[in-house]
């Protein structure tokens, strides 16, 4: 299937589904994390939901890599260039909503991508070899270009692959992981 019909599909089915639904996938989500071989490192990035979007509640995730004492990374986006900056997050990071609705640091302890070691991805919806869809801007594959090779990427989905996404490009990065509630699928 196309990017663009994936991203209407996925979009149309995460909205059906109820807060009820939501909570119990993302715990779901990341109890299957818990099953990874991942949580030797320190630095991991991980998204903050974005609750309009019915997006996977990362907080879940947020406890474990706390109780884990690791070091929490989030983003802020530039909506000029398309690129990302990373911020340390401490219990002193303020939070503020952007005008698209995502939840960004005001400011902190910037972090270099070469840094991070994990990295959760948002996405819509992946397929069966890794490729992904996310919201079409292209802000992960340019920021997880900047990252080292080695770096793990864990795109998170409340479903499952979808046999091929059609139109990928050379600048599209794949997963290495996927998370379902139901599976933990691996493409390296």
């Amino acid at each position: 299937m196309k990017k663009p019909l994936l991203r209407k599909k996925y979009k149309e089915l995460r909205q059906q589904l109820s807060n009820t639904e939501i909570d119990n996938f993302s715990l779901a989500i990341a109890n299957q994390l818990l099953t990874l071989d991942i949580w030797n490192k320190s630095f991991y990035h991980i998204f903050l939901t974005i609750a309009e979007q019915k997006e996977i509640d990362t907080d879940f995730i947020l406890n474990i890599l706390a109780g884990k004492d690791k070091h929490i990374v989030i983003s802020k986006s530039n909506f000029e260039d398309y690129s990302m900056s990373h911020v340390l997050l401490t219990d002193s990071t303020t939070i503020k909503k952007n005008s698209y609705n995502i939840p960004e640091p005001v400011d902190g302890i910037e972090i270099q991508s070469s840094q991070l070691e994990v990295v959760f991805i948002p996405l819509l919806a992946f397929d069966k070899t890794g490729n992904r869809v996310g919201y079409g801007k292209g802000f992960y594959d340019r920021f997880l270009a900047q990252c080292k090779p080695e770096t793990l990427k864990i795109g998170l989905s409340f479903f499952e692959a979808e046999d091929d996404i059609f139109e990928t490009s050379e600048n599209d990065i794949k997963l290495d992981y996927c998370v379902t509630p139901e599976q933990v699928i691996q493409f390296i």
